[in-house]
């Protein structure tokens, strides 16, 4: 280090040079191995690329005393055994092109050469067209043939020998075991036509057998990840353009404190990249109670030109061509997938129902229920007004049912005791709907997912029968989701109002900002915003959307920018509404203490099968959960 009385003439000049060799791969298995995990890694990547159909892993020590992988692959020919632990050896590309349009999980030719030169590395292979297999031994370069049938076995021995420095800060041997088997998992997640064996110490500790056929992906996902995922999660198939995205997405019941159970795969390759992560948890926005995390594995398919996977050495962090396409495929395809209603399908009982919840006149008012909520203030009205402008685009006579019917739904309960009509007798809410003859049949009750309402449980909770047991619905928190998602689809596709700012908010922009605002001129103007240069370092901000007209401009214009230009800025007025919306739908819904019919009560299930994303309020807590007959007998200990 140069001190303060010391001048650079001072300093002894040191000649440029050429690095050694293997100095260099050193240098580069500081990048690509960074424990045993890393070759792990590497190493199944080459046996995939080899064509292999199951690839057995053998750890000692955590994988820090030995790594083997073996393969049944293609092999490789003796003479090129001695240039695959080369640096940049490899028969993945060739020139640009193929470097461009890369289809292989390896490509980069260092791998073997930077694992080489930091441990004890052998190869032993054999091709079908040999007689025998040939042994590499990577230090001394000594080549003689071995045994073993078709295929390649390599083994790693005595991680970071020649680097101690870089040994002394892996783990334990039960960690870094941990690692590597979740290097495996995350292979054998993608490719569910291949076997692969674990074998730990001379113990076998995970074996997936292949699944080939287009029932594998399912199976291979609840091998690896457990039935209670595959249980508990949606299956995705999402088409946009060139992208694709398929696999499963867990619903918000089986969400976990941490991010641990994300896999996303880009043409078969694990990933992580924030605008995917970024894409699919904005799907689970209004679903997702507090900070809870997500579970899903998607994979996404897209041509390998449109893709960057020569980001990093080691191959997990890809950049796309058109990120924004990337997002919105993902993001739709989770919320899709998540929109249906577990309870079932809309049935044809569904279907003969009205569209709003008809409360019939409740009964009179006794000691126990609660003085019913008073009206919202008018502001409301004005806001959900606002989000509905008089424009040619926009379904007036809708927005106005809509407006009428919170209206209905905010008035007091009158207070006189006319008598409600049964669920079995025919009612307003058993009518056959206009251009359906009476005749048609319905559903039996039975049929019904949710089951048919019995009781109504100190004024908060609906008691229903359906074939499997005991169905308990959160009254408050169904009937909030039902109104926030019509309200949802009222505002939906349309251009969103702008107010004009009597005075531009003005404020000082980085010259990333200014070119996103000039890029996304179009983008911004859909989103009820008007932000243009006013001069080289500064942004003016001349309207916002007009449900947004109370807050931070000059805030919103920031967060609009940024989210522009990573994803889709549409998220963030999106969020915005959606909080609007929420709160106008949690006014709009029945209150606890609200003593409901049973028609009322039958007309809530009958809309929550009916409405998206109904088994969750928008705060993320569950509306409904089933006891089946199983877990009511073993409360009393029935057949025991």
């Amino acid at each position: 280090m140069q001190t303060s009385n010391q001048t650079s003439a001072d300093l002894p000049r040191r000649a440029i040079r050429e690095l050694p060799d293997e100095l260099i791969s050193q240098i580069a298995a500081g990048e690509v191995v960074e424990r045993p995990a890393s070759v792990v890694r590497e190493l199944v990547d080459n046996a995939l690329d080899s064509g292999a159909s199951h690839i057995s892993v053998r750890l000692a020590a955590g994988g820090v005393r030995l790594i083997s992988v073996e393969d049944d692959g293609t092999g490789i020919l003796p003479e090129e055994l001695p240039i695959a632990l080369k640096r940049h050896a490899t028969s993945k590309i060739a020139n640009l092109m193929e470097l461009e349009s890369v289809g292989t999980m390896g490509f980069r030719g260092e791998a073997l050469a930077a694992i080489n030169s930091i441990a004890e590395t052998t190869l032993l292979s054999r091709t079908g067209q040999q007689p025998n297999a040939y042994f590499l031994d990577g230090r001394t370069g000594e080549l003689r043939p071995g045994a073993r049938g078709v295929g390649t076995t390599v083994e790693v021995k005595e991680l970071f020998f020649s680097v101690p420095a870089r040994r002394k800060f892996l783990k334990t041997d039960a960690t870094e075991l941990a690692h590597c088997l979740e290097a495996v998992r995350r292979h054998a997640l993608a490719r569910p036509d291949v076997a692969f064996t674990i074998w730990h110490d001379g113990k076998l500790i995970e074996q997936w057998r292949s699944h080939p056929g287009p029932e594998g992906l399912a199976q291979r996902l609840g091998d690896v990840l457990g039935e209670d995922f595959l249980a508990g999660s949606v299956p995705v198939d999402y088409q946009s353009g060139s992208v694709r995205v398929t696999g499963r997405a867990g619903v918000p019941d089986i969400s976990r404190s941490r991010g641990d159970q994300q896999f996303a795969y880009v043409n078969g390759r694990f990933v992580r990249d924030k605008v995917i992560t970024h894409a699919a948890r904005s799907a689970y926005e209004d679903v997702l109670h507090g900070q809870r995390q997500p579970v899903y594995a998607l994979y996404i398919s897209v041509e390998p030109t449109r893709v960057d996977v020569n980001v990093h050495p080691t191959k997990i962090e890809v950049r796309f061509r058109d990120s924004r396409e990337v997002h919105q495929a993902v993001r739709h395809a989770v919320e899709n997938a998540l929109a249906a209603p577990r309870a079932g399908q809309v049935s044809a009982a569904a279907n003969a129902l009205p569209e709003s919840l008809p409360l019939a006149p409740a009964a009179q008012t006794t000691s126990w229920q609660a003085t019913p909520p008073e009206p919202p203030p008018s502001s409301y009205f004005k806001a959900f007004q606002q989000i509905f402008p008089r424009q040619a685009s926009m379904d007036l006579s809708a927005s106005r049912h809509a407006v009428e019917e919170l209206k209905a739904l905010w008035a007091p309960a009158p207070s006189n005791d006319a008598a409600a009509p049964s669920l079995e007798s025919p009612s307003a809410a058993h009518q056959a709907p206009p251009g359906q003859t009476p005749s048609q049949p319905h559903n039996e009750p039975q049929d019904w997912p949710l089951g048919r309402a019995v009781a109504q449980l100190h004024g908060i909770y609906i008691l229903a029968e359906n074939q499997s047991g005991l169905i308990v619905v959160d009254m408050h928190a169904a009937h909030e989701r039902i109104v926030y998602e019509r309200l949802k689809l009222q505002l939906d596709g349309a251009r969103i109002a702008s107010q004009p700012l009597l005075i531009p908010a003005t404020f000082a922009a980085t010259p990333h900002e200014v070119a996103t605002a000039e890029a996304c001129a179009e983008v911004l103007g859909r989103l009820g915003l008007d932000i243009a240069p006013f001069s080289l370092k500064t942004l003016a901000v001349r309207a916002v959307p007009t449900t947004l007209a109370s807050g931070d401009a000059v805030e919103l214009a920031r967060s609009v920018l940024a989210e522009l230009a990573q994803h889709d800025a549409s998220t963030v007025v999106e969020r915005a509404q959606h909080e609007l919306l929420g709160t106008m739908a949690c006014h709009g819904a029945v209150r606890a203490n609200r003593r409901l019919t049973h028609e009322e009560m039958n007309a809530l299930l009958r809309q929550m099968e009916a409405t998206e994303r109904s088994d969750q309020c928008n705060h993320g807590r569950p509306t409904w959960r089933q006891l089946t007959l199983r877990e009511l007998d073993g409360l009393f200990m029935r057949g025991r």
